[in-house]
Parts: C-alpha cells; sequence; structure tokens
C-alpha cells in the first residue's frame, strides 16, 4: 500500500519529496451480528453495511481497489478515483461474504492473510467471539477470483516485541510460505496490531516487500507505513465523508509540513 510511490527525479539532489497517502480502508470480519457483545473490538461489518458503504463509494465516483492496483494506479499518475479495501486476518467470511459483494460492485481487494494459522481461528482476540480462518485451498479460491493476497505474518505477533529472528521468520517466512501457497511472492504486508517502529519498517523493506499497511504511523508514514482508516458497523454515508476529510487533511499537513 505505497502511497508515496512518487519520489523526486533522480537528477534532483536531496530527499525524496513527500506526497500524500492514498486513502485506504481497513476492514476485517463480514459477519451478521446483533449484540455489540459478539464484536468486542469493533472488526465486524454486516454485509449490508459493506454493500451499503461501497454503493456511498459509487455515489461519490469512487471505486474500491486492492491496494497493489491503486498503488500501480498512481505510479501511471492515474488513480484519482480509487480508494484502497484491505481486509485483515483472513477470515474465512471473507470468502463466503465480503467476495461476493466485491464481485458484484466490480471491486477487488487486498486480504492479508496468516499462513501459519491456517484452518484454525482468532486464537489472539481473547474476548472472542471465535471466528474461522480461511485454508490454504481457500486462499487459492480467494486469489483466482481476482483478490490480491498479502501477508499479515505468520501468527499474528506484535513485531516491535519481537527479536530479531522471530522478525525475520514473520516477514521473510510468511512470504515464502504464502508463494508457496499461491504461487507468487506477496508484494504488501500488514502489521499486526497496526504495531510498529523504525526497526520493523525497515526489517519489513530489507525481505523484499512492496509496500505495507499499518493504521497510525505517524512519521514513520510512507510506501512501508501506509495509513489506513478503520471501517465500522456504525459508519454510515456521513460519518465516512468524516473520515475521509480527515485523511486528507492529516495527509496535507505531513506533506506540506517540515
Amino acid at each position: 500500500m505505497s502511497a508515496d510511490t512518487e519520489t523526486a527525479p533522480a537528477a534532483v539532489a536531496g530527499p525524496a519529496r513527500r506526497t500524500a497517502s492514498p486513502w485506504v480502508l481497513m476492514y476485517h470480519s463480514v459477519a451478521e451480528f446483533t449484540d455489540p457483545a459478539e464484536d468486542p473490538y469493533g472488526i465486524t461489518v454486516t454485509p449490508n453495511t459493506l454493500e451499503a458503504q461501497l454503493l456511498w463509494l459509487r455515489a461519490r465516483g469512487l471505486r474500491g481497489v486492492s491496494v497493489g492496483e491503486l498503488l500501480r494506479a498512481r505510479a501511471a499518475g492515474r488513480g484519482r478515483d480509487l480508494v484502497g479495501l484491505t481486509f485483515d486476518d483472513g477470515y474465512t467470511d471473507f470468502l463466503t461474504r465480503a467476495l461476493p459483494l466485491l464481485r458484484r460492485h466490480g471491486c477487488t481487494a487486498t486480504l492479508f492473510v496468516l499462513p501459519g494459522r491456517l484452518g484454525v481461528d482468532n486464537v489472539w482476540d481473547p474476548l472472542g467471539p471465535r471466528k474461522p480462518l480461511l485454508t490454504a485451498e481457500q486462499i487459492r479460491e480467494v486469489a483466482a477470483a481476482g483478490m490480491e493476497i498479502g501477508s499479515h505474518g505468520l501468527l499474528h505477533q506484535d513485531l516491535t516485541a519481537a527479536p530479531d529472528d522471530v522478525l525475520q521468520q514473520e516477514l521473510r517466512g510468511s512470504r515464502d510460505l504464502l508463494r508457496q501457497l499461491a504461487g507468487t511472492l506477496p508484494e504488501g504486508f500488514c502489521y499486526p496490531y497496526g504495531h510498529l517502529d523504525a526497526r520493523v519498517v525497515d526489517a519489513t523493506r530489507a525481505a523484499g516487500y512492496g509496500y505495507a499497511c499499518a493504521i497510525s504511523p505517524g512519521r514513520l508514514a510512507g510506501p512501508h507505513a501506509l495509513p489506513r482508516t478503520h471501517v465500522s458497523q456504525a459508519d454510515g454515508g456521513g460519518r465516512l465523508r468524516v473520515k475521509q476529510e480527515r485523511h486528507r487533511l492529516r495527509e496535507l499537513r505531513r506533506v506540506v509540513l517540515p
């Protein structure tokens, strides 16, 4: 999810000029629920809500696409009408609930998966509820449907607390496993919990990823620390408009201010 794909021309001395990161939305699970206690972390939207949000984008002349597609368009001087769509963790409901809606509305998305936790559940969320994760075969099915597969690490660990050997396994090990699983090396990485620091960002770049997604990376924002906007069940058109404007103003300040 690299929004900073534009840099100063090679002939110009000095640091690469900063550019605004694209607007990238962060989803997790798409499932039916009625009680907030069923969604203690605020990671679930219902299918009807997701569809309404995709329609809201379309009504504003925007289309949701994978981060890879978005960054390639920006590098070619296009993409003003594109918004990045990401889904973290690789829940089975992406295949059963989200994918049909994305295809219906002509969208693509990036799905960040955990190749060290295939076919199990979200054990890292102690408050539950338990949500099943995609199997290897299901991930291949998602990729065959035109969605981008990225790495979320192996086991959903806070990488800022990981020793160097574990960090390398989470970055390089997960990338190699996904190449074996899907046939191609993933371009994108997503930091578990959104946690990152300079060491982790540098290691992610060195591991060969073309971009990486964070949540609120602050001064580390760039191609390997792309900010994202969390989308919840409560986000109707009014709230999405506020979040879009907040992203625009934050990026304007980041690019303009020293």
